[in-house]
């Protein structure tokens, strides 16, 4: 499925059925709370908990993950990536799945759960970092992708009652 775009809603059922405790955020995150972007993968930050890290490696194998930026061989993730602070870019039968160890400047799971919402999806319970943090996040990246979206972002998170950061 490299380059295609990924299944967001069978991804999400994977993790949930695996009980992978994550937060989704990026443009998934944006779109769930209003943002009329497109997205072509599924960014989360999970926790890097032994335990979590184990139930990962279990729905990561069910759709045959590999890292879709080494193009020399077929490289599987294992407990040392995903338990790191870095970045996981990974393709899957479902699509491309990103997986984040820290974002920001180094916020890990545990950091950035407090400023999650719960949302329903059709029957499933998804934590999403509010649209506030996400503008945040994409402030310290500085990449131009980023840049160009942080006007619309600011749009969504007004027209929702919250005033945008200057």
């Amino acid at each position: 499925m490299a380059g295609s775009r990924a299944r967001i809603g069978d991804l999400l059922r994977l993790l949930a059925r695996h009980g992978v405790e994550h937060v989704v955020v990026g443009g998934v995150g944006a779109v769930l709370q209003g943002a009329p972007i497109l997205t072509r993968d599924l960014d989360i930050v999970h926790s890097r908990s032994p335990r979590n890290v184990h139930r990962l490696l279990a729905a990561l194998a069910e759709v045959h993950a590999f890292y879709r930026t080494r193009t020399d061989r077929r490289f599987e993730p294992g407990e040392p990536e995903l338990a790191s602070p870095g970045h996981q870019l990974l393709s899957t039968d479902l699509g491309d799945l990103d997986l984040l160890g820290t974002v920001g400047e180094g916020q890990s799971y545990d950091d950035i759960f407090g400023r999650a919402v719960r949302f329903e999806l059709s029957g499933l319970s998804v934590m999403v970092l509010d649209l506030a943090a996400i503008i945040e996040f994409k402030e310290t990246l500085g990449r131009e992708k980023d840049r160009a979206m942080l006007p619309l972002l600011r749009q969504v998170l007004a027209a929702r009652g919250k005033p945008p950061r200057e």
